[in-house]
């Protein structure tokens, strides 16, 4: 790799680093406030927070790369045309080839990684990730004792202890059981204590009521106690069996899956699509450099836009994009679907090559670009007046 090509590298691989680090953050934030519920409800610490979250990362990195790679290309062949230093090569001589490889290296490099994380990182972080959660759900039976606060568990089983002295015992126990949809469980109690035994682990409550209302009935029945046992075993943190879905899968369980397991027997379509969906993940930043330098790559000089061939760039990647993600749903039911995104890209990289290699300007149609200036004028015009 000569010095220019190592100038361009450098340039596009930081670009893609900054632009890749940035969307990620970005979006992580978005998607961690989602679960920010592990701090407020489930007494959660913030480091806690931060490490099951940020398992979601390397799933976010798979999605976002090939999308980085095409806005650092675009950002530097855009910064390249706009300093003239295209055409500066193109005048000395220099092949559209070279440039293009500096590029098409940044493709591989982001490929292989892609290739990396879509076939082991990703699935095992998603992994980590609901067995972290399982973990904090397992231990909620610490995270009910916390006086003054409204515990949810599944949705449907709320707990409310009024206060905790420092003896252990629970002082003002509130049980709200609505998990059977036939019938509701109010439990109310002067104290309770948290009891382990081999049997597993209980609320122990003193001089209360239960209260139970069936679906069928108008009127609820009472049922004063002394002592009464709340089994609190499916919620304390033994060993549980985790069951994965296709995403979490590693891609050799999705190249010969277990013909016994049950998620297969389910849905076989399904680890069909993931896999196919696994292989396309690597392919799809080769072409998006193909489509970016074939749309931005020709020397041209300052009079011609770039904004309409950006325009284009973006439009077939997302296009390109969406046929992949079509590909992945209907290709569960109909398995043919799923070769659709390796035809697209075969055509897409064919044509873009033959483009690269006669060094073609991607231009829309006159009326297009007339169309899209007059609209961009008159925006200006009304931002200008108000």
């Amino acid at each position: 790799m000569g010095s220019i090509s190592r100038y361009i590298f450098r340039t596009a691989f930081g670009a893609f680093v900054l632009v890749l680090v940035s969307l990620t953050a970005v979006i992580w934030v978005t998607q961690a406030l989602r679960d920010i519920d592990l701090l407020t409800n489930q007494g959660q610490t913030i480091l806690v927070f931060i490490a099951i979250t940020a398992m979601l990362i390397p799933m976010l990195v798979l999605i976002i790369a090939p999308i980085a790679l095409v806005i650092a290309v675009a950002h530097v062949l855009n910064k390249m045309g706009t300093d003239s230093e295209i055409i500066v090569m193109n005048g000395a001589g220099m092949s559209p080839w070279l440039l293009f490889r500096a590029f098409f290296s940044v493709g591989v490099v982001v490929s292989i990684v892609v290739a990396l994380i879509s076939a082991y990182v990703a699935p095992l972080g998603l992994r980590k990730l609901r067995d972290r959660l399982t973990e904090v759900s397992a231990d909620l039976v610490t995270n009910i004792v916390q006086p003054g606060r409204f515990t949810t568990i599944e949705g449907s089983l709320t707990f409310h202890i009024r206060e905790r002295p420092p003896n252990g015992l629970l002082l003002g126990v509130l049980v709200d059981d609505r998990r059977n949809p036939q019938e509701r469980i109010t439990i109310l109690a002067e104290r309770g204590e948290l009891l382990e035994n081999d049997s597993g682990k209980f609320l122990l409550l003193q001089n209360g009521s239960v209260q139970r209302h069936e679906a069928t009935q108008r009127d609820p029945t009472f049922v004063v106690f002394d002592r009464y046992a709340f089994d609190l075993s499916r919620f304390t943190g033994g060993p549980q069996a985790a069951r994965y879905s296709v995403r979490e899968r590693p891609i050799w369980q999705l190249i010969a899956p277990d013909p016994n397991d049950p998620a297969f027997i389910a849905q076989p379509g399904q680890f069909h699509a993931e896999f196919h969906d696994r292989l396309l993940a690597p392919l799809y930043p080769l072409v998006f450099v193909v489509i970016a330098y074939a749309y931005l790559g020709a020397p041209r000089t300052t009079r011609q836009s770039r904004t309409v061939s950006l325009i284009g760039a973006v439009g077939a990647v997302v296009l390109l994009r969406i046929i992949g993600f079509a590909s992945t749903v209907v290709g569960v039911g109909t398995p043919v679907a799923l070769f659709v995104p390796y035809i697209v890209m075969g055509i897409v990289s064919v044509v873009g090559l033959i483009v690269i290699g006669k060094g073609v300007i991607i231009e829309p149609p006159a009326f297009l670009v007339n169309a899209i200036a007059a609209l961009t004028e008159r925006i200006s015009r009304r931002v200008a007046t108000t």
